[in-house]
């Protein structure tokens, strides 16, 4: 990866003050209708703030001209090499050989997928393009230093409330069932929305989509969507199986002590056996054909990014279970975990998920599930 493609994770920019609603401008603006008390309370102490407020302002300032000189004067280290002295261009190739080395021997063969971090979003798991070739670049460029990389196709994405986003072409002509969905998922992170946790946010909106589309199914009481969305759920569910499992498989592999060869086979056996079962069931459910183009490129990546989607998915349908289905009531649970610091929030969804797990047991043995 070149130094313009990492310069967001190693130097973001400054975050946006955390008191900014970025989907409720009621809370705007009764901060507004609040100044003129406000003023009133401070007015006393306005000439002795005065100086120590111009001595922040200019230390921001100079924060900020600082870390914009820094990024505008960031360069490509390939390009620094080629014309640099003979010491620091050696010294630049071998950065990059470390690099290299970091990811293929002692990160090797990891299912923890990169993040890159930006001011407002805070840091995900991914990143996006307008131009399918700059995309496509940038894979190029990860793959070269040991990353696996997995490129698709985003129908839509959100401006998390700070643009209206807009109905676009790419998807305005899929089912019904599958254009809710997307809306559905869509509006759920201009609800609700945490910086830097990519798996929070997606389990969310993925548990919100599904619960809006059986509320929207329920509205619309037409008998072929509702077979329409069956179909989807059967289908997504056998991929979606077929996925953790192989995803557990090589958590398996890459934490075993057998040789880097050993595991660079285990993997590539994971991943033929999980083609092996997709055909297996495509055979019988020609419907699945609509993942072969998941299927041609199957690592690590791919992997991870169907998990980044769906691995909380089962903690935020057991809190909603939990809420008696209440959305209002799921959602200022959901909130209240969003104010946990992150280690606590996981604990939290890992007891969620383990309540969920031992119902659906208790279910299928046919007894209730042990009151906590």
């Amino acid at each position: 990866m070149n130094a313009k493609s990492v310069k967001d994770a190693l130097h973001p920019l400054p975050e946006e003050d955390p008191g900014r609603s970025k989907s409720s401008p009621g809370v705007l603006r009764l901060r507004r209708r609040r100044w003129p008390i406000v003023l009133a309370v401070i007015a006393g102490a306005v000439t002795l703030a005065a100086c120590a407020a111009f001595e922040t302002v200019d230390y921001y300032w100079q924060g900020a001209a600082g870390q914009w000189d820094l990024i505008s004067r960031s360069q490509p280290i390939p390009d620094v090499i080629g014309k640099s002295d003979a010491a620091l261009a050696e010294r630049l190739q071998r950065i990059r050989e470390m690099r290299a080395f970091a990811s293929h021997q002692l990160g090797l063969l990891s299912m923890t997928p990169r993040q890159w971090c930006f001011p407002i979003a805070g840091c995900v798991n991914y990143r996006g393009y307008f131009h399918e070739t700059e995309a496509h670049g940038e894979q190029q460029r990860l793959k070269a230093a040991g990353d696996d990389v997995y490129v698709g196709g985003v129908p839509a994405y959100s401006t998390l409330g700070w643009f209206d986003d807009p109905v676009l072409s790419s998807f305005v002509r899929w089912p019904e069932t599958e254009v809710a969905r997307l809306i559905f998922h869509e509006l759920a992170h201009q609800l609700l929305y945490v910086k830097s946790d990519s798996v929070f946010n997606e389990s969310f909106a993925t548990a919100v989509e599904e619960a809006g589309l059986a509320r929207w199914l329920a509205e619309r009481k037409d008998p072929q969507l509702a077979q329409q969305a069956a179909r989807t759920d059967r289908l997504r569910a056998k991929f979606r199986d077929l996925v953790r499992s192989t995803r557990a498989r090589l958590y398996e592999i890459y934490a075993s002590t057998v040789s880097d060869d050993d595991k660079r086979r285990g993997k590539a056996a994971a991943l033929a056996a999980m083609k092996a079962a997709y055909d297996n069931e495509k055979a019988g459910e020609p419907g699945l054909g609509g993942y072969d183009r998941w299927f041609a490129q199957p690592n690590n990546a791919a992997l991870a990014a169907i998990g980044i989607y769906t691995d909380r998915v089962p903690a935020f349908r057991e809190l909603l279970h939990e809420a008696d289905e209440d959305l209002p009531r799921f959602y200022e649970r959901v909130r209240a975990l969003s104010l946990l610091p992150k280690p606590a929030r996981d604990a939290e969804l890992d007891a969620l998920s383990a309540r969920a797990a031992a119902a659906s047991m208790s279910a299928r043995h046919g007894r209730p599930a042990a009151a906590d």
